[in-house]
């Protein structure tokens, strides 16, 4: 028996803004909204009609990396070049991001990508598993995805 990964879901504190962010941004269409009382919701997808992603509308304060839960959301990418895309458009956002341009997952490692913060600082990542030969990595031991 194998599980795979349904969705995932974030807390965020302003869903308007999560949803500028994930849509324009990450180019995650929405595939439905709702609301209970004052609390309103998103489902997320990637251009199925399952949701990859779910927004909550229900934090009172930005993500804590040194609270027990979610460490980091890593997205897969087609290509490295895609990574540089993305790059750009956060930059253009004014994404908060963790390293400059793209590191390596490790010393000496193809794979890698971009790591940056969502408007809630919930910390993101974009990778690739080949095409980061010759980016940096940030830590000499520790995977990059790992302590922050």
């Amino acid at each position: 028996m194998t599980l795979h990964v349904g969705h995932v879901g974030l807390n965020v504190t302003d869903l308007d803004r999560s949803l500028a962010f994930y849509r324009e941004v990450l180019g995650f269409a929405v595939l439905a909204e709702g609301k209970e009382d004052d609390r309103r919701y998103a489902f997320l997808g990637d251009g199925g009609d399952h949701p990859v992603l779910t927004l909550w509308q229900q934090a009172h304060g930005p993500y804590g990396g040194d609270r027990a839960g979610l460490h980091h959301l890593a997205f897969a990418a087609d290509s490295i070049e895609q990574v540089g895309r993305y790059e750009e458009a956060l930059k253009a956002h004014g994404a908060e991001f963790a390293y400059e341009g793209v590191v390596a997952h490790r010393e000496g490692a193809a794979s890698g990508g971009i790591f940056f913060h969502d408007p809630d600082g919930t910390r993101l990542e974009i990778s690739v598993p080949s095409g980061a030969e010759h980016a940096p990595a940030p830590h000499a031991e520790a995977p990059t995805c790992g302590f922050f």
